[in-house]
């Protein structure tokens, strides 16, 4: 069992940045890819961003390339997400997730591990 927990958000300004944290807990020793999504009211959950575990591949969903930079500190049992420059649209539940059968590479669906979620707001 891996448990996630994500803080760092909030309330902010349009063209305003956030960071976002996840501290994992749990199987800690394990090696495994992480992510982050997001939903918004109505629509349904959508990849972010994800890190392999030694941070050489990273991808993006197009609409955050640019301005989201995901990384990690696994010393620490964190990954985070900054992000730059943020749009109304962004606006949204963001969750991080742990992909235990993914190490060198990222894909952006099949993880098994969620967090409660923390919720991000953008004002216009």
């Amino acid at each position: 069992q891996v448990q996630l927990v994500e803080s760092g958000g909030g309330l902010v300004q349009a063209g305003g940045s956030l960071r976002l944290s996840c501290a994992a807990s749990g199987r800690t020793t394990r090696r495994y890819a992480m992510g982050w999504f997001r939903q918004a009211p109505g629509q349904e959950r959508e990849f972010v961003a994800g890190i392999s575990w030694g941070s050489g591949f990273t991808d993006y969903t197009d609409s955050v390339k640019g301005r989201f930079t995901i990384y990690r500190d696994n010393a620490k049992n964190a990954v985070h997400l900054q992000m730059n420059s943020l749009k109304y649209e962004d606006t949204a539940v963001y969750y991080c997730a742990a992909d235990i059968a993914r190490l060198d590479t990222v894909r952006r669906y099949g993880y098994d591990y969620w967090g409660q979620g923390t919720q991000v707001t953008v004002s216009s």
